[in-house]
């Protein structure tokens, strides 16, 4: 597990003061806005963008895996800030490092939500998304139990699936001892932790309630619009998505195992119902919407929700600017309706 890196509290403090700035001088230092493909970026969030480029921010692909861990950790601890949260435990989940964040106010038995951090497989943990699982906890009045899986090149696939489906058994298993209901213990994650989400959801069908998909990576063989259109200049890259596959995916492995890539799998319509939330400006988007009409077809009860101003990775920014929070705050919202 991670240790908390420092933040330059006067570089977050400048970045924090310009996202929240109103969005007509927001829109005079981001400059013309951005369309493409019928949709214009958040000013906020093209800001964001701008301001990264200019304190220096690295792409964390470009950098050595370990480095690149330490960069997309940072920047994960800027955009987050500082959210409230009744309790929050540390635990072992099945030789995982691991926390379970309580909302204020809970009950002693309520809805759980196991929760899968993204990071292409390579990077992430539980210490990055801090401050997105007590954001949806909090605002959704569920526990959450983020989990810190094994990650590539030191584990590649089927590494991380085959801890995720560990996590969540185990949650069954530790129901009582977690103050969950069992009958409402559902599953859910953020782009590489959506895809690993989603099989947890197929493998566990009789005993999640819900899964909560967010811009998840769903097609390890996806050759999509959206891959093409965003490949460059919306944080998630072509490059980030290549290394992480490199890393992952072992010489040989078919990219069509449905523990890899969701979207060939066959879905029992008894799979759990599916929130399905993408961005407009990501890579991932196009896939993560097939998937979800994948899920209708078979019969699955699924909402989707394009975030059409939003880029990869707006659930992790709840400490900064006004509309990736909102569009977090509207998930935990649907994760309150449905869990």
């Amino acid at each position: 597990m991670s240790r908390k890196p420092a933040v330059n509290p006067v570089q977050k403090l400048g970045f924090v003061a310009a996202m929240n700035l109103p969005p007509a001088l927001q829109r005079r230092l981001a400059g013309r806005p951005v369309v493409l493909d019928g949709q214009t970026l958040a000013v906020d969030t093209q800001l964001m963008l701008r301001l990264s480029e200019l304190m220096g921010e690295p792409d964390p692909s470009t950098l050595p895996i370990p480095k690149g861990r330490a960069a997309l950790l940072h920047q994960t601890l800027l955009v987050g800030g500082t959210q409230r949260i009744g309790s929050v435990r540390t635990l072992d989940v099945a030789g995982m490092p691991a926390r379970l964040y309580i909302p204020t106010g809970a009950p002693a038995v309520g809805p759980l939500l196991v929760y899968l951090h993204g990071g292409g497989f390579i990077y992430g943990d539980i210490v990055g998304y801090d401050a997105a699982c007590r954001h949806l906890a909090e605002r959704s009045g569920a526990r959450v139990l983020s989990v810190e899986y094994r990650l590539a090149p030191e584990a590649p696939f089927p590494a991380a699936y085959d801890d995720a489906v560990a996590a969540f058994d185990w949650a069954v298993g530790h129901a009582a001892e977690l103050g969950a209901d069992p009958a409402r213990i559902g599953v859910g994650g953020d782009s590489a932790g959506g895809n690993l989400a989603a099989g947890v959801a197929l493998h566990a069908r009789e005993r999640c309630a819900f899964q909560l998909l967010i811009y998840p990576v769903t097609d390890m063989d996806a050759e999509t619009e959206s891959r093409r259109m965003f490949a460059e200049g919306f944080y998630l890259t072509s490059g980030f998505i290549r290394l992480a596959e490199q890393n992952y995916v072992p010489a040989g492995t078919d990219h069509r195992d449905p523990r890899l890539s969701p979207a060939y799998a066959e879905i029992p319509e008894d799979v759990a119902p599916a929130y399905v939330a993408t961005a407009g400006f990501d890579p991932l988007r196009d896939e993560g919407e097939a998937y979800a009409r994948r899920l209708e077809d078979a019969g699955v009860k699924v909402e989707k929700r394009r975030f059409s101003d939003q880029i990869h990775g707006f659930f992790n920014v709840v400490g900064a600017g006004r509309t990736a929070k909102a569009a977090a705050s509207e998930i935990a919202a649907v994760l309150k309706a449905n869990l």
